[in-house]
């Protein structure tokens, strides 16, 4: 019975093999978010504000929308702890010795995931929107041009990025193990 497994990881316990958990589909997509959740922070916190000699204080490069960067700083900075918290959950999840908290788990990364695809594609609406919108007048020397075309494209890479962890995730949802199955059907083992 030692090959059984519950939602896509063996029997509880045993040693952590980071060769193993860094080859998963599921660890390398969601570190692939949680490096564009740092592009993302990055290019607007660096370069996404500019100003003007003429004016007193700094406004946003997307259209002087100064909610658009804070968007994108929040779900930025949001994104980015999420996804710790989330590769460290992915750690432990081996240890979970309970079917149905493997399955809580896996539950909460689904939702998780969706929420995250649905968030990026709004930021990525409201970005490219605001962007598309910004007057030249307003930044002549195109100052931070490219932060922020990397911020609309990195936005919708993560939307297409959580969008395939939610697809890992209900993949993993339908991994029912054979010792679940083999329990329904002749009861469990006597040892």
């Amino acid at each position: 019975m030692d090959g059984f497994q519950a939602y896509g990881a063996r029997k509880a316990g045993g040693d952590f093999n980071p060769l193993t958990f860094f080859r998963q589909p599921q660890t390398v997509v969601r570190i692939v978010c949680w490096l564009f959740s740092i592009v993302i922070l990055a290019c607007v916190a660096n370069e996404g504000y500019v100003n003007r000699p003429e004016e007193v204080e700094e406004f946003c490069i997307f259209n002087r929308n100064q909610s658009a960067c804070n968007y994108a700083i929040a779900m930025g900075t949001m994104c980015f702890l999420c996804c710790i918290a989330f590769l460290v959950l992915d750690v432990y999840f081996p240890q979970i010795t309970g079917v149905k908290d493997r399955k809580k788990a896996v539950m909460a990364d689904i939702a998780v995931s969706t929420l995250w695809a649905l968030v990026w594609f709004v930021g990525f609406c409201l970005l490219a929107n605001q962007w598309q919108a910004s007057k030249e007048e307003d930044n002549p020397l195109n100052e931070g041009a490219d932060a922020a075309r990397a911020t609309v494209i990195f936005s919708i890479f993560s939307v297409f990025t959580w969008g395939g962890l939610t697809l890992l995730s209900l993949e993993r949802l339908k991994r029912v193990s054979f010792e679940e199955e083999y329990n329904k059907l002749f009861g469990p083992p006597l040892v």
